[in-house]
């Protein structure tokens, strides 16, 4: 598959979404900001893929990512992370949305499975989508934390070793 054909809009989805219902596939749902794209998103991308038969990539926008996250970033712009993730083999598509929650993209797609990372099973931070997800009669499943890996950590070995540089 192209990797410009694995990067579609959420109307696009959405067509795709109503034949895979029709063929029974399971369609599984992760997002985030993968601002860098470092191993820990790969082997969760390979988990995720493992729960189902397609996996839709939610990145969040540009502007959404500096509302989460703050001015200073993202350091990678939403047209080169949409291609790094679609360049991954686990991958089957990639979205963008504008929200700084995917709970309006979910609605429209309705994927069997919404994956979130283990940091927010058992209430340890909010899932703002719950709602949404079961509303529709979707699963809610928690990918394993690889301890370590993270654009946070590797932001901050980054500007570690910079500082010890000067």
């Amino acid at each position: 598959m192209e990797l410009e054909s694995k990067l579609k809009t959420l109307g696009e989805l959405e067509v795709l979404r109503a034949r895979w219902a029709e063929e029974g596939k399971k369609v599984v749902w992760t997002n985030g900001c993968f601002d860098l794209v470092h191993a820990g998103h790969v082997r969760s991308l390979r988990d995720a893929k493992a729960l189902g038969d397609i996996l839709i990539v939610g990145i969040n926008s540009d502007r959404s990512v500096r509302a989460n996250k703050g001015d200073g970033r993202p350091l990678v712009g939403e047209t080169e992370r949409a291609e790094l993730l679609g360049a991954l083999e686990p991958v089957s598509y990639v979205t963008i949305f504008d929200e700084p929650d995917p709970r309006a993209a979910l609605a429209r797609l309705r994927p069997d499975i919404h994956c979130k990372g283990a940091e927010y099973a058992g209430g340890a931070r909010p899932v703002p989508e719950v709602e949404t997800v079961l509303s529709y009669g979707g699963e809610i499943r928690f990918l394993p934390f690889h301890p370590g890996l993270s654009t946070s950590t590797i932001i901050e070995r980054i500007l570690k070793t910079a500082k010890e540089d000067r």
